[in-house]
């Protein structure tokens, strides 16, 4: 008889860790939604914007890319488009976490500001 877990935290110590990369030019956005992830199991990484998550996510494919829209150097729309184009990283889903709103063929968006139980109910969702 295999061995059940006790409790629903031993089943989620058991479960492989999802990684999340936040991207997000504002840096009390990014630490508030790394503590959170982080506190909620997830491993997580994070970028000011779209070029420097297109090198991380190379290095460390994420399971999922929480990504802000307005940013310098490389917006999330730019993001986006690279992302699509790289073989390795085009089926990581996207969550789109943003002021601004526009129809994009992404996993989900949420509109800022937005609820931190509304953000795990939809990383849960398309990280599944």
């Amino acid at each position: 008889m295999e061995n059940c877990p006790t409790s629903s935290s031993e089943a989620a110590a058991r479960a492989p860790t999802k990684r999340v990369l936040v991207v997000d030019d504002d840096p009390g956005i990014r630490s508030v939604l790394v503590a959170f992830l982080e506190m909620e199991g997830y491993r997580v990484a994070s970028a000011r914007d779209g070029r420097e998550a297109l090198l991380l996510a190379k290095l460390d494919r994420p399971d999922l890319i929480l990504l802000d829209l307005m940013m310098p150097s490389m917006s999330g729309w730019g993001f986006i488009a690279e992302q699509t184009k790289d073989p390795a990283l085009a089926d990581v889903p996207v969550v789109i976490a943003s002021s601004f709103t526009c129809r994009m063929n992404v996993a989900a968006q949420l509109q800022k500001p937005f609820g931190l139980e509304t953000l795990l109910d939809t990383i849960r969702r398309v990280a599944a």
